[in-house]
Parts: C-alpha cells; structure tokens; sequence
C-alpha cells in the first residue's frame, strides 16, 4: 500500500522516481516475517494461511494474553516507510511498498487474534497537496493491492472497505474500492477499514452536512441531534454503529507524537501508543506488545 508519512512537511527530492513497475522489493527478511510479493500471491493457499494463522494463534497464546481482553478495534497511523526506506538506501518507492506488505501481515495477525475492526491511515487530504508524480503513485499502488487482495480476504472471511472523500479519488480507485466492498461485504471475521484520502474534520463535517440534508428533508429536527445521530453517519460506522466504530486502541509508528488529523471524534476515548519503529519495522513482537 502507498503509505505516506503524515508528518506537516511536504518536502520531497526532485530526482524520486514515482513507477510501480519500477519499485524494488524491501531487504529480505526472515522465513516467519517474509510476507509473499504481490505477483506470487497466486500461489497463497487455504493450507498456507491456516498455517500462519495457527502460528500467531500460538504465539498469542504463549503470551498469556486471553482473547477476551484484547482491543475490539485498533487503528494504525502507518508512519516511516520513506525513512525507513533512506536508511536503507532505498527509494521511497520501495518504502511504501515494504508498509504496504507489512500492512498485510497486521491484518492476518488481527484476524488470527480475534481483533474485530482495523482502521489504517493511508493517506491523508493534506498529502493530496503533494507533488502530483507522488500522489498519483500512491492511488495506483492502492488501487493495485486492494485489487490484488481481494480473493485473499474472501478466502480469509475479511471485510475490506475504502472510507474518505471519494470525490478526490481516481474514478479507478473508486471501482477497486467499491469491488471490494461488494466482494467481502459479507465476511465477519475481520472488518478493516482503509482510509484514504481521509481526515477527521472533513468526516465530522460529511456527517454534519448529512444530518442537515436529512432536517431539510423533514426527516429529522434540530432536538433530535445527539452524539449517537452524529456518529452514525461518520465513515466508521460501517464497522457496526456503537460496536466497532471507535478504536478502543491507537497505534502510531515513527515517533511522531500527534493524531494528524485521523479519528478525531472516534478517538475521544482511545488508548494511544506511539512507537519509534517506522512502519515496516512494526511487526508480530510489537503489536503483540500492544495488544
């Protein structure tokens, strides 16, 4: 997934080359940490991700955790792939990519644990305001792997939806977004949620304009308006209004110590951690850490 860091500098080098084709894959890693490169995910099995699965169900066990007290929704602000891609003397490119990969393995981590929502932040409205060559990769690349994903989740039973001003998306981007939603509309397992093109002021006044659009319609009165009306037409409630709408848990890689602009409402009452690992460094030892 193209995961741009949601830090307020916009600063970028002029020679970065923004290609899909032309991204490299990240360093190799180990066997337990390797997640399998887009083009060969054809050859993912039901066996194979059962296996994966029974590991982390494993390694949760070993841990002591019990179900019952993990977090029932968790959102991630995936930030550091570009640093950790100039640490490696990678492209940015290349960064986003390897957060991309490793936002899948949190995914079927989430599942084996029994987390029921994931919400995370791809990119916000203000990275919009970046060069385009970067922002138009970051929609392809987004694109690609929802696209990519989508029988992978199916099989897995995991709910995949796209929230965040669509009007600033690409009308392909849209397509794959609304494929998705389509295609696992019915899985239960998991309900992940990736915001894109998202921020938290613009959703609490998409819910705003909406309930004025319904008192216009006579269908509602300004008395009616509570905090329950309000959040049921912010872009998380699709996970299950009063549910799994708000994160019980907020996670922030890269050292940054602010919100920036995501959930603002549904996190009024969230835990928050920040860590210094960048994004693609955030792996099994360290959500399990959290959770």
């Amino acid at each position: 997934m193209m995961l741009l860091s949601h830090s307020s500098s916009t600063t970028t080098t002029t020679t970065t080359t923004w290609r899909l084709a032309a991204a490299a894959p990240p360093p190799a890693r180990s066997r337990r940490a390797r997640l399998l490169p887009p083009r060969a995910r054809a050859a993912d099995t039901t066996t194979g991700v059962s296996g994966a699965a029974d590991r982390a169900a494993e390694a949760l066990l070993q841990s002591g955790l019990r179900p019952e007290s993990l977090p029932r929704h968790v959102a991630v602000v995936m930030d550091g792939n570009s640093r950790w891609a100039r640490a490696r003397g990678l492209t940015p490119a290349d960064g986003h990519k390897a957060g991309g990969r490793n936002l899948e393995r949190i995914v079927g981590l989430s599942r084996a644990w029994g987390i029921r929502a994931l919400t995370a932040f791809v990119c916000s409205r203000e990275n919009l305001s970046r060069p385009k060559a970067e922002v138009d990769y970051m929609m392809g690349l987004s694109e690609w792997l929802i696209g990519d994903n989508i029988d992978k989740l199916s099989r897995q039973g995991i709910r995949l939806q796209v929230i965040g001003d669509a009007t600033q998306m690409p009308a392909s981007l849209r397509s794959a977004a609304e494929q998705a939603d389509e295609a696992t509309r019915h899985n239960s397992q998991l309900h992940v949620m990736l915001a894109i093109c998202y921020s938290g002021r613009w959703d609490m006044v998409q819910a705003c304009r909406e309930l004025v659009r319904e008192a216009q319609a006579g269908r509602l009165s300004p008395d009616d308006v509570d905090e329950s009306l309000v959040a049921g037409k912010l872009a998380t409630s699709a996970a299950g209004h009063g549910e799994f709408s708000c994160p019980d848990l907020v996670v922030r890689t890269s050292g940054e110590l602010r919100l920036s602009n995501f959930l603002l409402w549904q996190s009024a009452y969230s835990e928050f951690f920040f860590t210094d690992k960048m994004w693609p460094d955030f792996g099994e030892a360290e959500y399990l850490g959290l959770v």
